[in-house]
């Protein structure tokens, strides 16, 4: 892979930024924001078979579903849009709590993301269903299996879990999970945001009967998408305006749609696949290859900022321990606020965000009072990039 080669595509990059915010959104190449303007300033019209315009409109939808399709592994029709994850999953959390009853139970994890939980608290408060927790284990911020296996029943309707922490980088091992979920005849929704920055998808390899991810964690624009095998989204049944469309995916895709959106999600996949696509092959080869790439290249600034950190003492506590984990790191520094770091690395044109960004539950399991400070690898980082950090870091200290 050519890094040089690679960063040369984000304008941002020029501004001599060395970006670790990538779990709150990664940077745009030039060729996503170029498929933007260009869908946008047309021809375009609403979605139709006639005019010019139409078809525009008509292509920015097919390519859409065709991109995600292959970036995830399901069928085109199994590809819903929408604004973002979470407006997705409240939507999902609605539709499927009608089939719920008082007694019904869910299970919900510890680990997630509050767009994977509060969705589903609040729908199981409405139906009168009762909540389980699969738990953390705070040694090693792995998953608690046991509480896992504790939370399930007869009744289980759902567990919602997410394939990787935005704030630890955890992944949980989804497949078992969702294995024993359907042996109890639950469904498996899964939050995939964080997990398909880093990976390519398989959505039925992972188990998962609904899964969610969101773009902009992977070069492109703002929304978010959801997948599902046709045959499953047949049987849910949203609220939604008469004349407006019955069939897959359109049934739950509400108003008209984005289709600039729609343009730059697609070329994010295409950029993603064309990183180190290998020879030959269809799109989801070429996809398979580049992020394998990627993947290695990661895992490399990982280890190199990893490596720092522990050289650095015992000032800064890694809170990131699990086994397998994305290169997400989130840490503490003794006796100091994680934001004043923040603001000290940003002045240095370094950017790595302090907060506890959105992982309620998991801060509160882990009993951290303070915000944390969150350092995200991604494709565009560079080793100068770990060292600028490291640098910065040590002088805070």
């Amino acid at each position: 892979m050519d890094l040089n080669a690679l960063r040369a595509h984000f304008p941002s990059l020029d501004h001599g930024l060395a970006f670790f915010d990538g779990p709150g959104g990664t940077q745009t190449p030039r060729p996503v924001a170029d498929a933007i303007v260009d869908t946008l300033t047309g021809p375009l019209s609403n979605r139709g078979v006639v005019s010019r315009s139409e078809l525009n409109a008509e292509r920015a939808v097919t390519d859409f579903r065709d991109a995600y399709a292959d970036l995830l592994n399901v069928p085109a029709e199994g590809v819903v849009h929408g604004r973002s994850a979470t407006q997705l999953t409240y939507d999902f959390s609605r539709h499927l709590a009608k089939g719920w009853k008082a007694g019904d139970e869910i299970v919900l994890s510890r680990l997630d993301h509050d767009s994977n939980v509060r969705p589903w608290v609040q729908a199981a408060e409405r139906a009168g269903v009762t909540v389980r927790w699969i738990e953390i284990d705070g040694g090693s911020t792995e998953l608690d299996l046991d509480s896992f296996e504790r939370a399930l029943s007869p009744r289980t309707r759902l567990v919602a879990v997410t394939a990787a922490s935005n704030v630890l980088g955890t992944k949980p091992p989804l497949r078992h999970i969702a294995d024993r979920a359907h042996e109890f005849g639950a469904l498996v929704y899964v939050d995939g945001v964080h997990y398909a920055a880093h990976h390519l998808v398989d959505v039925p390899a992972l188990g998962a009967d609904l899964f969610v991810c969101s773009p902009y964690k992977f070069l492109g624009p703002h929304c978010g998408v959801l997948a599902a095998a046709p045959e499953l989204l047949e049987t849910i049944y949203p609220d939604k305006l008469a004349p407006s469309p019955d069939t897959m995916p359109e049934r739950f895709e509400f108003g008209t749609l984005p289709y600039e959106i729609l343009a730059g999600a697609t070329a994010a996949v295409v950029f993603l696949a064309a990183i180190d696509p290998g020879t030959g092959g269809t799109r989801r080869e070429w996809l398979a290859h580049s992020l394998g790439s990627l993947h290695e290249h990661e895992r490399a600034l990982r280890t190199r900022l990893e490596e720092g950190l522990r050289a650095l003492g015992d000032a800064v506590t890694l809170h990131s321990k699990a086994a397998d984990r994305t290169p997400t790191l989130l840490m503490t520094i003794e006796g100091r606020d994680a934001r004043e770091a923040q603001v000290h690395l940003a002045a240095r044109d370094v950017l790595a965000p302090a907060g506890s960004f959105y992982a309620y539950e998991t801060f509160t399991a882990l009993k951290l009072e303070h915000p944390a400070l969150r350092v995200g690898l991604a494709p565009y980082n560079s080793v100068e990039d770990v060292d600028r950090f490291l640098d910065g870091l040590a002088s805070f200290l």
